[in-house]
C-alpha cells in the first residue's frame, strides 16, 4: 500500500481508490522530468529511485536516493512543475497518487491531512540531512554519513540496519556527495582500512556501527544500537 503510515483501514481504502496501480519502471525510466508540470506524488513498492538536476556542463546533480516507501515529487508543489528529475535506479514498482485528488480526499480524511502534513515534513527533514552530510567534511566522513543515514532508513523498513545493497552506483554516490568517482573509493578503502565497514560490490557491512557514528561525528541514533 501506498502512505498508509497511521491510518485505519477505511482510510486506507479510502486512499487506495485514488491510487495509480504500481506500474513498473525499468532502470534508466523516468517517472517525471524537470519542468514537467506537477500533478502527481510517486511511492517506490519495490527497487529505488534516485533524483537529480543537471549542471552547467550537463552532468547530474543528484539530489537524493529513494526506497521503498518514500515519497517523491513533492519538490513540484510551490513552482507547480517539478525542480528535478527522478530516475529508476533498478527495477522498480511505483504507485502514482494524483494529487488533486490526494488534497480532496485528504479533506474528507482528517488521517490522511496528517500523513500529507508528515511528508512535507520529512521532505524538509531531508533537505536539512542533505545539507548535514554535504557540509565542509572530509570525503570519510561524508560517505559515513551517508551510510548511517541508508542504515537508520533500513532499519526503519524492518531491514537489517548492519547489512545492505546500496542500489546506486559508486558514480552516482560520488554525484550526490559532490567528490570524484576515485575520491569515493578511497573513501571507502579508508573505512575498510580502519575496521568500520566492509564491502563487497555495493554490499556494505557496518562492522561498529557506534564506532562509525562516532566517526562521523554523529550520536548515535536508538534503533541503530542492536544491530544484527
Amino acid at each position: 500500500m501506498c502512505l498508509p503510515h497511521g491510518m485505519s483501514d477505511a482510510d486506507v481504502a479510502e486512499l487506495e481508490r485514488i491510487v495509480t496501480r504500481s506500474r513498473p519502471h525499468g532502470r534508466g525510466k523516468a517517472l517525471f522530468r524537470i519542468d514537467e508540470p506537477f500533478r502527481a506524488i510517486y511511492v517506490p513498492r519495490s527497487g529505488a529511485v534516485k533524483t537529480y538536476t543537471l549542471g552547467a556542463d550537463g552532468s547530474e546533480q543528484i539530489i537524493g536516493f529513494h526506497l521503498p516507501g518514500e515519497v517523491i515529487g513533492l519538490d513540484g508543489m510551490v513552482e507547480h512543475r517539478h525542480q528535478v528529475t527522478a530516475q529508476a535506479l533498478e527495477l522498480a514498482s511505483v504507485c502514482e497518487v494524483p494529487f488533486d485528488l490526494l488534497e480532496h480526499a485528504a479533506a474528507r480524511v482528517p488521517a490522511l491531512q496528517h500523513q500529507l502534513m508528515r511528508l512535507m515534513s520529512q521532505e524538509i527533514a531531508g533537505k536539512e540531512h542533505q545539507l548535514l552530510i554535504l557540509g565542509d567534511h572530509s570525503p570519510e566522513r561524508r560517505l559515513a554519513l551517508l551510510l548511517l543515514d541508508f542504515s537508520r532508513r533500513f532499519a526503519h523498513r524492518g531491514f537489517s540496519p548492519s547489512q545492505f545493497n546500496l542500489p546506486m552506483s559508486r558514480q552516482d554516490i560520488a554525484a550526490y556527495l559532490r567528490l570524484a568517482a576515485e575520491t569515493v573509493s578511497r573513501a571507502f578503502s579508508k573505512l575498510q582500512r580502519d575496521g568500520l565497514v566492509q564491502v563487497d560490490g555495493r554490499l556494505v557491512h557496518i562492522a561498529d556501527c557506534a564506532a562509525l557514528t562516532a566517526y562521523a561525528g554523529q550520536e548515535v541514533i536508538s534503533d541503530q544500537r542492536r544491530m544484527s
